[in-house]
């Protein structure tokens, strides 16, 4: 998966993106490609609760997970145009995927045209808005230096260690569900989901650990968004996305913790310091990962 971030990243920077655009854009693109062939693998070999449960069990852990270890490491400071675009857009792709699901439990393929149609539009506005305020980028010499034929390697390297991780990763998922006769579902939000996050996770740490906080931050919003418009939006044009009995815990409960989870990033980020999410703020968020997977299997017992 490194060589998918690095490459990415290495590629944006020979058109001069600034951090906070490459971790909303090129990083999270990288890092949601897990869940983007996870969840194409599943809604082709029938099991479209793993596709969907992929996604908003991700969405979860990148901010309760992801955001939560990441912010025990290292404070994250948050800028005002934080919450003035990324996070109200990121908000409204979530309720756009709940409109979208709430009609008639599923997604077919002109709901995943809105979805692609609704991430091109939020791409070209972040590029038009990055453009009026041009940062400088300060990432490494490295990466700033690569050559375009490495670049485009390690993008096929990773892209092909990605498809064949994912059809491992689902059919391993399919084989403990049915072993432990647990709704496809369930094992999605959370195996699923923690395995297809860990490159936001490890994505996020290392940029926190390298004071990169812009794109740690921007990463995780990013990736949001990238997993509802353009995994799910992708996945359902290729193959509709249909939503059974045994999954329907998706949409009266899981879909819920995801829009309540990204709203709670509002109030946090102003109470009690405002524009920064704390250590012990990260512990809330990492304590809320672990009641909502308890909550989640607790359904079984």
């Amino acid at each position: 998966m490194s060589f998918s971030v690095r490459s990415s990243v290495g590629l944006s920077l020979k058109v001069n993106l600034s951090r906070m655009i490459i971790g909303l854009t090129v990083v999270s693109f990288a890092t949601s490609a897990p869940e983007l062939i996870v969840s194409i693998q599943s809604a082709l070999d029938g099991f479209s609760g793993l596709a969907l449960g992929n996604v908003i069990g991700s969405n979860i852990a990148n901010i309760a997970l992801v955001l939560g270890a990441t912010a025990l490491i290292a404070p994250l400071a948050i800028d005002k145009d934080f919450f003035k675009f990324n996070w109200p857009w990121m908000m409204a792709f979530s309720i756009l995927l709940y409109v979208l699901l709430l009609s008639d439990n599923n997604l077919v393929r002109w709901e995943g045209g809105v979805l692609v149609a609704s991430i091109v539009v939020f791409l070209v506005l972040l590029i038009r808005r990055a453009r009026k305020n041009p940062e400088a980028v300060d990432v490494e010499e490295e990466l700033q230096e690569a050559k375009w034929w490495k670049i485009i390697m390690f993008l096929i390297l990773g892209g092909i260690a990605l498809w064949k991780g994912s059809e491992w990763l689902v059919e391993g998922a399919v084989d403990i569900a049915a072993s432990l006769g647990i709704p496809e579902s369930i094992i999605a939000v959370s195996i699923v989901a923690i395995g297809t996050s860990v490159p936001e996770l490890a994505a996020s740490i290392i940029a926190a650990l390298k004071k990169e906080k812009a794109i740690s931050l921007g990463n995780l919003i990013g990736s949001n968004i990238f997993n509802i418009g353009s995994v799910l939006g992708i996945t359902a044009l290729i193959q509709p996305i249909q939503i059974e009995e045994k999954g329907m815990g998706l949409l009266n409960n899981d879909i819920f913790w995801m829009l309540g989870i990204a709203f709670a990033l509002l109030p946090l980020a102003f109470l009690p310091k405002a524009y920064n999410i704390s250590r012990y703020k990260g512990i809330l968020y990492l304590a809320s990962y672990v009641l909502f997977l308890y909550l989640a299997f607790a359904t079984l017992i």
